[in-house]
């Protein structure tokens, strides 16, 4: 295997953490700030790129750390590394906010998943952290992340991150799945990834769905999450006080009638 080959244990239910445990000069490369704690013997060192460990020399650093720009994701990455000479460590990482988190086999899934932007929590050393870009304009437009997702490749465990319960769907060659454009997480490279307008007028406008939907083909597979984060934040917004403070909460005797009036 090209990457570090991981153990790992999930812990909790709706805010989760992943431990990895390491044996002896073993890896893992995650996001900066997605450290949760570590034990002592595990080393920690910011990298400049995704440290692939294909990557040679400055000049392919700095194209693994403009990809990563592109995505919106820092230039430097941390890698955990068990200097131990005997015995496994362990080293957890945190979900940033309410969800699950999806441990990846990328040998299973062909050596590569594209994924959204800022699901990606961490992964053993030597998997590459790129982007993949939609080639269909429509997908690009209308397809909830753009023309810019994140790719992962290579042959090691990698974990996402996304909000909700998630839905795993094994594909058959042939079947078809409409999916809010916000819901799709993740998918095997074999999948067919496309953007479908909802077919009719009142439903576009008063349906709340959206005006499209993203269509995926099978073969291949494809992960579903419950919330997205968009979702939550609106969510959250909608149910911020105002800055002058607000008496009509869901515990006062005005909530209602001051809603009405609003």
């Amino acid at each position: 295997m090209n990457a570090h080959e991981i153990d790992y244990i999930l812990h909790g239910d709706d805010m989760q953490c992943v431990e990895i445990e390491l044996d002896p000069n073993e890896s893992v490369v995650a996001e900066a700030g997605g450290m949760m704690m570590m034990e002592d013997g595990i080393d920690m060192e910011t990298i400049f790129g995704d440290g692939d460990n294909n990557q040679k020399g400055f000049l392919g650093k700095l194209v693994g750390a403009g990809k990563r720009v592109i995505t919106g994701e820092s230039l430097f990455m941390t890698v955990f590394t068990n200097t131990a000479r005997v015995g496994k460590k362990s080293v957890s990482f945190a979900a940033p906010y309410p969800g699950k988190i999806i441990p990846v086999d990328l040998s299973e899934q062909g050596g590569k998943v594209i994924c959204q932007k800022d699901s990606f929590l961490c992964a053993a050393k030597g998997v590459s952290i790129g982007i993949d870009f939609q080639k269909k304009l429509g997908t690009g437009f209308f397809g909830g992340e753009g023309f810019i997702m994140q790719k992962l490749e290579g042959d090691g465990l990698a974990f996402l991150h996304a909000g909700g319960t998630i839905i795993r769907r094994d594909l058959q060659p042939g079947e078809k799945l409409r999916i809010d454009t916000g819901c799709l997480v993740a998918l095997s490279k074999e999948v067919d990834y496309n953007i479908e307008y909802v077919g009719k007028i009142k439903s576009a406008f008063f349906g709340g769905e959206g005006l499209f939907f993203a269509t995926v083909q099978g073969p291949g597979t494809v992960w579903v999450q419950t919330l997205p984060f968009s979702r939550l934040a609106d969510r959250v917004i909608a149910s911020a006080p105002s800055s002058g403070g607000d008496s009509r909460g869901e515990g006062s005797i005005l909530g209602g009638l001051g809603r009405l009036l609003d």
